[in-house]
């Protein structure tokens, strides 16, 4: 398995003991039914590789050497794919896997990982849907650092920022807005609630909460990574307390309002770096979205981490499921669009388009079939004259000619949808009929129900019929003639939610309906009463545009972009400035913002530039400056922008980019050099850092001796005027 650059962290710096990890592979969503029952999440395909191989990758970059991975109600499946993966033979990585089938809960687990006494210090959690190429190190001093001096400090949870839309109050992810109160000094967590009630904005803190704190900041803008640094006594806390049964509803709120015991929670946020959990169909679209524009690097399709196929990455995106291009029969007159996936196997008819999409391996595609935003698993079979729109198909499913999926459809395993059919928008088609009872995601956070609402042994045998044949015994005229598969009807009185959690973009319609909505002022109130009652920090943007580009990620994203269209395109710098002013005055964003967007789309193609050296690297990223320098220039405006957009390159050495951590003091001396910064800047950024811990000084100390020369320089020009 080959190494991934720029992740890997020497855990033994850090601690004596090995880094574990406890990875919880039962996670389920409700959302994600009727999938998830048939099959355990952690192995559904994320740009075609498993979720499971994501988080295991990362783990294993990050330096944690031994994982016990928990499953329940999927035990076989997830356990025979690991004993066919490559996880089992890796050297300094250990994967251990603990079944139960009485486990209902994240409580259930963490109390058997407990009695099974595995875990001999602090460890990591997470469920197997995360994605992330975070590094560990910082989090995992800093929660060492605050144990010696505090012992009670038993949890460091992993955050970033994430403003969600003031229209929707939910994130880019579809998880609901959420708030946070820390203490800003300490990174202390002090409150925390995913279930604010949007119609007044409001959220009621205690009088006395607020006078036991000296200081305390409340965040909308905060996203829970679902990423946990912990020490051993966590365990023990749920052991002791049984009606521990959710992680963040019961263990985190509960900790905070015990005066008792006295434990604390302390918070690690994450900039440059990227941490994303799957928990529903919108975030799994975000997340494979950001996959394949490669902010997830260096867990990008075309780099090997789990033992997958090759993937070459083309130009605008476009990456192919092999090296050889006879492995995909594509007609000449077929389009494939930017950021698109073709699997090997896979053929492709005549005036086919398919564009922002992901295309499985072994599947056949006729003749003038639309494709836009959608996701095609495995072995999937679509005849001629198909339209697909930001729709889910599972493996095996066979869609007959002239049939048309609206925005937000799911089809399951195996499901064959008869010709000329329309899907109407947000159905899910299963094999099976829906259950009348559903287990609630209140009760629920990482048992994979499925198996307690239908015979699993029935939907097996149901699996294994060949496509069509199911049909024969029964009448079921859902999905259109000699069609096979139920509509499953997820909220009471259809899907008016179901836009929420969709792998489409919101309807404009519900846009418009949720602006003539009041919308609550964006001054932060605070108002004395028996409680007091602290309104979060939204911020509204006057912008009409969809709510998504309210998200300061997505204006980067738009921005990388650009920058990659003109890399490939060789588009004329100024017409690039034409591009990201528009942008930038659609986000709402200020000057910074942009610069701080292009530096890090022009240090990233210097990154993913072939280079096997540091001298290599450096050379990237000289001829990316070079190149590049009158496009940063024009954004940097000031002294202030110029020390932010040195800070932001510390970030990315120290998390996102660590390629670039050895030659820091040599590409800082070159953007000088081009005139990018100037000398004030860099040794006004010196200057800052001089009370600063040594943890903050790595890059100035290896920066010293051109900072000293810059000082000389500076004194000889004061001597001579």
């Amino acid at each position: 398995m080959a190494q991934k650059k720029g992740v890997r962290e020497d855990a033994d710096e850090l601690s004596h003991v090995p880094l574990q990890a406890v990875l919880l592979a039962d996670s389920f969503a409700q959302k994600f039914r009727p999938i998830t029952m048939e099959r355990p999440k952690v192995l559904l395909p994320l740009v075609n590789i498993p979720m499971i191989d994501y988080s295991l990758a990362w783990l294993e970059s990050a330096g944690v050497e031994e994982v016990f991975v928990f499953c329940c109600a999927h035990s076989k499946q997830i356990i025979d794919y690991l004993d066919k993966s490559e996880w089992l033979s890796l050297p300094k990585f250990t994967v251990t896997t603990i079944e139960s089938h009485d486990s209902v809960s994240a409580g259930d687990a963490l109390r058997l990982v407990y009695e099974r006494n595995v875990i001999h210090g602090d460890f990591v959690l997470i469920s197997g849907d995360t994605v992330s190429n975070m590094s560990l190190t910082q989090a995992l001093q800093d929660h060492k650092d605050r144990k010696k001096k505090d012992s009670n400090a038993i949890m460091t949870m992993v955050i970033k920022k994430s403003k969600p839309s003031s229209l929707t109050h939910q994130t880019r992810l579809g998880n609901d807005e959420l708030v946070m109160a820390i203490d800003p000094h300490t990174k202390e967590l002090l409150y925390y609630e995913d279930k604010v009630d949007a119609a007044d904005g409001m959220v009621t803190l205690d009088k006395g909460f607020l006078l036991d704190n000296s200081a305390i900041k409340v965040h909308n803008d905060k996203e829970d990574c679902y990423i946990d640094i912990c020490s051993p006594e966590v365990l023990s806390l749920f052991t002791d307390n049984f009606d521990y049964q959710h992680l963040r509803r019961h263990f985190v709120k509960g900790l905070l309002v015990d005066d008792i015991m006295g434990y604390k929670i302390f918070t690690h946020e994450i900039h440059s770096s990227y941490a994303a959990r799957v928990d529903n169909f919108r975030s799994y679209d975000t997340i494979s979205k950001d996959i394949i524009q490669r902010w997830t690097y260096p867990l990008v399709p075309d780099i090997q981490f789990s033992g997958n196929r090759p993937i070459k990455l083309e130009r605008q995106g476009i990456y192919k499921g092999s090296e050889f291009s006879s492995d995909i029969q594509l007609s000449r007159s077929a389009q494939i669009g930017p950021f698109t996936l073709v699997g090997s196997g896979t053929s492709i008819g005549d005036y086919s388009k398919i564009s922002n999409s992901v295309i499985g391996e072994g599947c056949s595609i006729g003749s003038n079939v639309s494709i836009e935003g959608s996701y095609i698993w495995d072995n999937v079979t679509i005849r001629d004259g198909c339209q697909l729109n930001h729709a889910l198909v599972c493996d095996g499913v066979v869609i007959k000619s002239g049939v048309v999926l609206e925005p937000g459809v799911v089809l399951s395993f195996k499901v064959v949808v008869g010709p000329q059919f329309p899907v109407p928008a947000y159905s899910k088609v299963s094999l099976l009929p829906q259950p009348t009872n559903q287990d609630s995601d209140e009760e629920l956070e990482y048992a994979d129900s499925g198996s307690r609402i239908l015979d699993i042994t029935s939907l097996n045998r149901a699996l294994e019929v060949p496509n069509g044949e199911l049909s024969r015994s029964s009448d079921n005229a859902e999905v259109g003639v000699a069609g096979v598969g139920y509509i499953w009807s997820v909220c009471e009185g259809g899907h008016e939610e179901e836009w929420r959690h969709s792998v489409a973009p919101i309807p404009a319609n519900k846009i418009a309906e949720l602006r003539k909505a009041p919308i609550e002022p964006d001054t932060p109130k605070l108002e004395i009463l028996p409680a007091a009652r602290v309104k979060p920090d939204v911020e509204t943007s006057d912008s009409d545009d969809d709510p998504a580009t309210d998200d300061p990620c997505d204006f980067d994203k738009e921005v990388e972009a650009t920058f990659l269209r003109a890399v490939h395109e060789g588009v004329d710098q100024e017409h690039v400035i034409i591009e990201v002013n528009s942008l930038r005055l659609s986000y709402n964003m200020a000057s910074l913002d942009c610069a701080s967007a292009i530096f890090w789309s022009v240090m990233k193609l210097a990154l993913e530039t072939s280079h096997c050296t540091e001298g290599e690297l450096f050379r990237n990223a000289v001829s990316a400056i070079t190149t590049w320098r009158d496009l940063l220039r024009h954004y940097l405006q000031s002294i202030d922008e110029e020390i932010e957009i040195i800070m932001k390159f510390e970030e990315m050495c120290l998390e996102s980019a660590k390629d670039f951590a050895p030659v820091f003091a040599k590409i800082l001396h070159i953007l000088y050099d081009k005139d990018v910064l100037t000398e004030e800047a860099i040794l006004s950024w010196a200057s800052e850092k001089e009370g600063a811990d040594a943890s903050d000084k790595i890059f100035v100390n290896q920066s010293q001796i051109f900072i000293e020369w810059l000082k000389e320089a500076e004194e000889e020009d004061d001597e001579e005027e």
